[in-house]
């Protein structure tokens, strides 16, 4: 059984919070010894903390985890290893960037998600105290910091730098 559409929604979410998270690990190891590492290894420690946000989110309201959810997020993490290296194309910088856009995109997912959550937090009391508006700024901030890296990246990967 599919199970109430909020139920849904957060394993939704669930599910791409560890690809997320997965992935800016995978770019603070790339990157590390870089001013990029520097940014990363904030970033990738507030993911983390994002994700166990979502995870104390949805037990508040008492939502079981869809474990074929979770297992399609590892999947999606260990397939981008690849190509987000470069191996598959020989060309880490082009690599670097698209990991970086995919995680831009991904943190504005989280955003819409923590936006929503709070449109609906008064017909759910168990979220009462649940500090929605910090997460969304914090979201916003690693979009912006992601952009500029993610600009910088695409400068070197697409030949204008």
């Amino acid at each position: 059984m599919a199970g109430k559409p909020i139920d849904v929604y957060l394993n939704d979410h669930l599910g791409g919070s560890m690809l997320g998270s997965d992935l800016a690990k995978q770019i603070r190891d790339q990157a590390e010894g870089t001013p990029l590492g520097q940014v990363m290894s904030r970033i990738a420690t507030e993911i983390e903390d994002d994700h166990e946000a979502l995870t104390e989110l949805m037990d508040r309201l008492d939502v079981a985890r869809n474990p074929v959810k979770q297992v399609t997020g590892w999947m999606a993490e260990k397939v981008s290893r690849v190509k987000f290296s470069g191996v598959s194309s020989g060309e880490p910088d082009h690599g670097m960037f698209m990991a970086l856009e995919t995680l831009r995109l991904g943190v504005a997912g989280k955003k819409c998600l923590w936006l929503a959550m709070a449109a609906v937090s008064e017909g759910h009391p168990e979220l009462s105290g649940f500090d929605l508006d910090r997460l969304v700024q914090r979201a916003s901030d690693q979009e912006r910091t992601l952009e500029e890296e993610r600009m910088k990246a695409g400068a070197v990967a697409l030949g204008g730098a």
